[in-house]
């Protein structure tokens, strides 16, 4: 029999890609679920277990989730590395994409250190169910203390400046149609205009550029402060989104900003973590999984894709309480069942 089977990895891999976006702890999801289960669930699903295949394979996964957030978030990591190569060349910080990038990677590197050096005890340590329901009832309360703890002027500034460019984008397209039109002949500017798909995108585009150069913004401190809340996701059920979030709430950062720098901050994480663990999965701990894995990182990435587009529209308007009352609920069951059963 194999160490992991394809409903396994159909179930895992779409709760990976969902979780480990949604701020609700995709590890500790990875540890509760097989044990709530329970019979060959629990039997193969152990992360905390020495050698495990199915630690190889979630961690795996990750390379999925990442290329998800890559896919989506594309034209800003064309844009940030390019602020990277230029600020190289030219040794200067001065463009918002130069500096979003080097707080991108100053912010990664405490979480980079961290996960090198502290993995692996806390995961054959507190990788098992019972820590792990602990920790996400923790990570309920860090989330609801982040909204609670939020600084809320800043936000609504931020707020205001979203709701100013949205108003601007429309009136700057007409100003740009205006233009295409004079330099066409009269038989052509009488076409009709873009659908208006073309300038919701266009707006979109611009609130995303502005979000970038609210992020670039950010001082270094500040980032690195941030960037290193990921050092507590490596135990089982605090999440790694969350936790971000929540340091970019106590910074100023509105929802929406908060979140978009968390998933920018993580991609290079998770991208790591899923890398470091390829060759485990073309040697022996991969041996009778690889069709598992590549299903598994299918729905990973499909879920992760979905995630991150339904969640930047939910920061616009809402908070994180309502994952924090789940995180609650989820975690103190979770004890409650595995302590009375």
């Amino acid at each position: 029999m194999p160490a992991l089977t394809y409903p396994e990895a159909i179930v895992v891999g779409l709760f990976q890609g969902v979780s480990e976006l949604f701020p609700v702890s995709s590890l500790g999801h990875s540890v509760l679920i097989p044990a709530l289960i329970g019979g060959r669930w629990a039997r193969d699903l152990n992360v905390s277990a020495p050698e495990s295949p199915y630690l190889a394979f979630i961690v795996g996964l990750h390379v999925a989730t990442a290329l998800a957030l890559i896919v989506y978030f594309w034209q800003d990591w064309l844009r940030i590395a390019g602020g990277f190569a230029t600020s190289l060349r030219d040794r200067q910080v001065k463009t918002a994409d130069q500096r979003l990038a080097w707080l991108i990677i100053l912010a990664t590197i405490p979480v980079g250190i961290a996960g090198l050096l502290l993995e692996h005890v806390f995961r054959t340590v507190l990788g098992k169910p019972i820590p792990a329901a602990i920790f996400l009832t923790v990570n309920g309360v860090i989330l609801y203390a982040g909204e609670r703890m939020r600084r809320r002027a800043p936000a609504q500034a931020d707020a205001s400046a979203q709701a100013a460019l949205a108003q601007a984008a429309p009136a700057g397209h007409a100003r740009q149609m205006a233009a295409v039109s004079a330099s066409q002949p009269a038989h052509l500017a009488t076409r009709e205009r873009p659908p208006g798909h073309r300038t919701d995108r266009q707006r979109e585009l611009a609130a995303d550029r502005a979000a970038d150069q609210r992020l670039a913004g950010l001082r270094y401190p500040q980032a690195v402060l941030i960037g290193s809340m990921q050092i507590l996701a490596l135990l089982p059920g605090i999440s790694r989104s969350g936790v971000t979030m929540v340091g970019g709430l106590t910074r100023g950062l509105s929802n929406e900003d908060a979140a978009r720098f968390a998933f920018l901050l993580a991609t290079p994480v998770i991208l790591a973590a899923g890398a470091l663990k390829i060759p485990d999965l073309a040697g022996p701990l991969g041996s009778g999984i690889r069709g598992q894995i590549l299903v598994g990182s299918l729905f990973s990435g499909i879920g992760a894709y979905l995630s991150v587009r339904f969640l930047l529209r939910y920061f616009q308007t809402r908070t994180l309480t309502p994952f924090a009352i789940y995180c609650v609920v989820a975690g103190l069951g979770s004890l409650a069942y595995l302590t009375l059963t």
